[in-house]
């Protein structure tokens, strides 16, 4: 599944949206490997952002985590404008929480629960 979302996606901006517990980190994790990062992923939770890195130390990807997000301020004070001009990949979980900073061309990834260990995955792209 991974590896089909990165190559389907239109755009770099993956923002995550479901309910908790519903497999949103997992999926970004099995797409960090997919890149090449050879650290492994983890929610960014209380730290909002976590960086990846590949075999020769390049940057693969940031995985930003706004559960915990008051308000829109405290993206901006983190640089999150910065990360939206770069060049990798972002994986963005509760996007809602920001979402006036969103560029309309992110790619929307929808999970619901269907049962216990199913899932389904859809993506909005534009």
């Amino acid at each position: 599944m991974a590896r089909e979302i990165l190559a389907t996606a239109t755009g770099k901006i993956l923002c995550f949206y479901g309910d908790m517990g519903v497999g949103k980190t997992t999926l970004i994790k099995a797409m960090v490997q997919e890149l090449g990062a050879v650290d492994r992923g983890s929610s960014p939770t209380f730290g909002l952002v976590n960086e990846y890195r590949g075999a020769r130390d390049e940057l693969v990807a940031y995985h930003f985590d706004f559960y915990r997000l008051e308000d829109e301020m405290e993206a901006l004070d983190m640089g999150f404008d910065d990360y939206l001009t770069g060049e990798h990949w972002l994986f963005i979980e509760w996007p809602d929480k920001v979402k006036t900073l969103i560029p309309e061309d992110a790619v929307g990834v929808f999970l619901q629960f269907i049962d216990e260990t199913t899932r389904s995955v859809e993506l909005n792209v534009s």
